[in-house]
C-alpha cells in the first residue's frame, strides 16, 4: 500500500508532530529517501511544516500561503510520479486559521487522491464547528473534509469527529511510544517502592530505617507538569493545588511537602506573566514550585526518572491522548488528571487519580491521596496497550481495511 503523509514532524514539537514522526519510522521512513525500508505500508511524506515554532501554530501569515501551495504541488506531483492513491492528513482543531489551511489542501489535493485518510490526534472540529461556527463554514468544511476512507480515532469518546465527518470507516487507534525506560524494574522501580514506603512510615510517624534506598528528601513528593503551559491544558490548577496541598499539610502538622516541576513553552505572553506571578504566590510560605522552560533529551528523562508523580487536569478543547501522560506510564508515575477527551482510555476506569476541571482543590486533594499509591499498574498498562510496536501494529491494520472498500 503506498500512502502519501502529508503531514509536519518536528520541529516545532508537540504531541501531533511526535506521533507522525513515530508513525513514519515505524512504515520505514520516507520512500523517496534511499535510507527508507519497504515494508506492508509504503509511505511518501509531505513534511508540511508552516509554523516556525509553537507561538506561530494556528496563526496566519502570507508566507503560509506559499508554503501551503508548494506542498500541495509537490504532494500532486507524488500521486503522478508515484502512482499513490491514498492521502493521510492529521484535521486542524477549531481555530479559523488552521482550519482555512484545511480547505486550501483539500480543494488542491483531494481531487487527485481516491483514498483519504484522516488522523484525529485534535478532537472536537465537530464541536466547534456546531458552537462557534457560521454555517458556512460548517457546510464547507463538511464537503470538504466528510466521505474520507477511514477515520482514525484515538478512543471511542474521539469517534465523534471522525462520524460527523460521515468517514467510510471508523477505526480505533490509541497511541503508542517507544518504552523510554526499558530498565524500570531494575533501576526504577526499586526507589520508586522505597520512596512510597518511606512517606507511608512519616505519615504515621515511623522512623526511616533505610532513608538511602528512597534517595534525597524522601518526605518530599515530587510533581512534573509537562505540556504547553496554557490556562486550559491545567498548569494554573497545577501551581494552586501544589499550593493548597502544602497548606493542608502543614495544617496537619504533617512533615510532607509536596514540590512541583512546570514545564513547557508559553504559547501566550500574558499567561507567561500571570504563570509567574501564581508561582510567586505560592512560594511565598516556602519554596514549592518552580519553572524550568521547555526541556527535552536528558533533562526531561532525568525529571521523569526523578519525579513521583505527573500532573495534567487538562479541559483544552482539542486534547487528544497526551504523549506526556504515556510518558508517565511508562515511567511508573502516579497521575493526577481529568476525565476529559481521550484521556479515561488510557488509565483504569477505577482510577484513584481523576480530578474535576478547574478544582485545584480536587488537585490537591488527590496529590495528597497519590503520595502513599504505587503506580506499577500504570507502568503494566503502558507496556499492554501503548507501545510503539502496538501503535505501528494496529495503525498498519486499519489502514489495510481500505483494500476492502
Amino acid at each position: 500500500m503506498k500512502l502519501l503523509v502529508f503531514a509536519h514532524i518536528p520541529p516545532p514539537h508537540h504531541g501531533q508532530s511526535y506521533m507522525v514522526k513515530l508513525m513514519l519510522d515505524g512504515f520505514g521512513g520516507d520512500c523517496r529517501k534511499a535510507s527508507a525500508s519497504t515494508g506492508p505500508v509504503q509511505c511518501y511524506h509531505v513534511n508540511a511544516q508552516v509554523s516556525d515554532n509553537m507561538e506561530d501554530i494556528g496563526t496566519f501569515r502570507f508566507g503560509k500561503l506559499f508554503l501551503i501551495f508548494r506542498y500541495c504541488l509537490e504532494a500532486i506531483w507524488c500521486r503522478i510520479r508515484f502512482g499513490v492513491r491514498a492521502f493521510y492528513y492529521v484535521p486542524a482543531p477549531g481555530k479559523r486559521a488552521a482550519l482555512y489551511r484545511d480547505w486550501i489542501v483539500m480543494l488542491l489535493c483531494r481531487p487527485f487522491f481516491r483514498h483519504r485518510v484522516y488522523h484525529w490526534h485534535a478532537s472536537g472540529l465537530g464541536d466547534w464547528l456546531q458552537k462557534d461556527g457560521n454555517w458556512f463554514e460548517r457546510w464547507f468544511t463538511h464537503r470538504l473534509l466528510g466521505k474520507s476512507t477511514v477515520g482514525l480515532s484515538l478512543a471511542i469518546p474521539s469517534m465523534r469527529d471522525a462520524l460527523w465527518f460521515c468517514s467510510d470507516r471508523v477505526e480505533i487507534v490509541p497511541n503508542g511510544i517507544p518504552d523510554p525506560c526499558p530498565d524500570f524494574d531494575t533501576r526504577i522501580r526499586p526507589r520508586r517502592i522505597a520512596r512510597v514506603t518511606a512517606r507511608r512510615k512519616l505519615k504515621t510517624g515511623e522512623s526511616l530505617t533505610d532513608a538511602d534506598a528512597a534517595g534525597p528528601e524522601p518526605h518530599v513528593f515530587r510533581v512534573f507538569y509537562l505540556a504547553h503551559c496554557t490556562k486550559d491544558k491545567g498548569v494554573f490548577d497545577t501551581v494552586d493545588g501544589i499550593r493548597l496541598a502544602n497548606a493542608m499539610l502543614k495544617k496537619e502538622g504533617s512533615l510532607l511537602r509536596v514540590r512541583g516541576v512546570i514545564a513547557g513553552a508559553f504559547l501566550f505572553p500574558h499567561e507567561e506573566t500571570e504563570l509567574k506571578e501564581a508561582i510567586m504566590r505560592a512560594n511565598q510560605s516556602e519554596p514549592c514550585v518552580e519553572y524550568a522552560g521547555f526541556v527535552g533529551g536528558e533533562m526531561k528523562q532525568r525529571l521523569l526518572e526523578e519525579s513521583d508523580c505527573m500532573c495534567f487536569p487538562t479541559y483544552y478543547s482539542a486534547e487528544g491522548q497526551p504523549v506526556s501522560l504515556l510518558e508517565a506510564m511508562a515511567f511508573g508515575l502516579q497521575i493526577v488528571t481529568t476525565r476529559w477527551r481521550a484521556i479515561p482510555e488510557l488509565l483504569p476506569s477505577d482510577y484513584p487519580g481523576f480530578v474535576p476541571a478547574k478544582s485545584p482543590e480536587a488537585v490537591a486533594t488527590a496529590l495528597q491521596a497519590a503520595m502513599f499509591q504505587d503506580a506499577r499498574t500504570l507502568r503494566d498498562a503502558f507496556l499492554s496497550h501503548f507501545t510503539i510496536e502496538r501503535h505501528v501494529e494496529m495503525l498498519g491494520k486499519a489502514l489495510k481495511t481500505m483494500d476492502s472498500l
